[in-house]
């Protein structure tokens, strides 16, 4: 496996080189994978699943209606690829636990009773076992554990293996059983439309993600970009112009810029104004959030964020909290502007997105 210089780190990856599709079905040959939890990651690691050519099956709750309809919608057939949930743990072999956090606690008692001696039950996010004195998922002995975390959300699991992209993940091994288990981990991580993986640990990966998804990725982002257009819009600029200075130059073309060759060659890019000004500034804006990135690091570290999340994501009216939560930065001016600025963007742009969406080349046929 070849070993990459992550700024001055060197790390092992695996990509699909070094273990090709045709590996990942040989080593899944006799493997049936269950999908269990047919909303966010189901749907998108099933799905390229299948379309790679492995074994599977889903389980879902009917009660669900909105995920049960989306995966008939999908192509899984009820009573030949479409299950309850404990029908679907019997018929698996490698059972891939991809309901909500909340969920799993739930329905873990189901999942734990229709587990068979040799099995796999694969996880995307560390939670339910770094936590599992609050969650009470606790594998038997006699099952590998595994884990395979696709850097993105099930929608861009799905858009980047349409586009022949793939997805970067990293996986991890939290029990062996079999002396199988990290070929059984890799083969998947492939099958899903892994780009390349990197080696982690459960308690690694849910450290960082819960730190990510509420710092630098969604909570931070958020709130930065609110607090920068609400200064805007208090000096007399407009919504559209407070808006594509917070927002749309952002997305539609600096963080391109960051993509394609870093933050540095980013800002080489730019004028000598904006350049000046962003080297100034940056360690003033490190400063203020740095306390605040420690405290939350701490937060997910002792299992508060964890308590925070079992709590309120598993109470019964919580999707109706949540769309509330929700609604109010749907409509606030802020997003109201955004909507009008996306709807006068080029029609060049929405014919790229269609794209990336109905393209077939991540299928992947080595």
């Amino acid at each position: 496996m070849p070993l990459i210089d992550f700024g001055g780190t060197k790390e092992q990856v695996i990509t699909r080189k070094e273990f090709p599709m045709s590996r990942a079905r040989k080593v899944l040959k006799k493997e049936t994978i269950a999908i269990i939890g047919y909303g966010v990651q189901g749907p998108a690691q099933g799905l390229n699943l299948r379309d790679n050519g492995f074994n599977v099956i889903v389980g879902q709750a009917k009660s669900f209606k909105r995920d049960w309809d989306r995966a008939v919608k999908d192509g899984w057939v009820p009573g030949k690829t479409l299950f309850d949930i404990s029908e679907a743990v019997k018929r698996g072999t490698i059972i891939q636990m991809l309901v909500s956090d909340a969920a799993q606690r739930a329905i873990w008692p189901v999942v734990k009773a229709n587990l068979k001696p040799g099995d796999a039950v694969y996880f995307s996010h560390g939670f339910s076992i770094v936590y599992k004195k609050q969650t009470g998922v606790i594998p038997p002995k006699d099952v590998d554990v595994i884990m395979v975390a696709p850097k993105g959300s099930g929608t861009s699991v799905r858009r980047n293996f349409l586009s022949g992209a793939g997805i970067n993940s990293s996986y991890a091994v939290g029990q062996d059983a079999t002396g199988r288990a990290e070929e059984r981990c890799l083969a998947v991580g492939i099958g899903i439309g892994s780009g390349y993986l990197f080696r982690t640990t459960f308690e690694h990966e849910v450290f960082s993600d819960l730190t990510g998804e509420r710092g630098v990725l969604m909570g931070a982002l958020a709130g930065i970009m609110e607090a920068q257009y609400d200064v805007l819009r208090v000096q007399g600029h407009s919504p559209s112009e407070a808006f594509n200075e917070t927002v749309e130059e952002l997305t539609q073309s600096l963080i391109r810029l960051v993509d394609e060759n870093g933050m540095d060659w980013m800002y080489a890019n730019c004028s000598a104004t904006a350049q000046r000004g962003a080297l100034d500034w940056k360690p003033r804006f490190k400063k203020a959030v740095l306390p605040v990135f420690k405290e939350l690091y701490q937060r997910v570290k002792t299992g508060k964020e964890c308590a925070r999340v079992l709590s309120a994501c598993g109470k019964p009216d919580y999707q109706k909290q949540l769309t509330k939560e929700l609604s109010v930065i749907g409509n606030s001016e802020m997003w109201r502007a955004g909507k009008a600025v996306r709807s006068l963007r080029p029609a060049e742009s929405a014919k790229i997105i269609t794209k990336t969406t109905k393209g077939v080349a991540g299928r992947a046929s080595n």
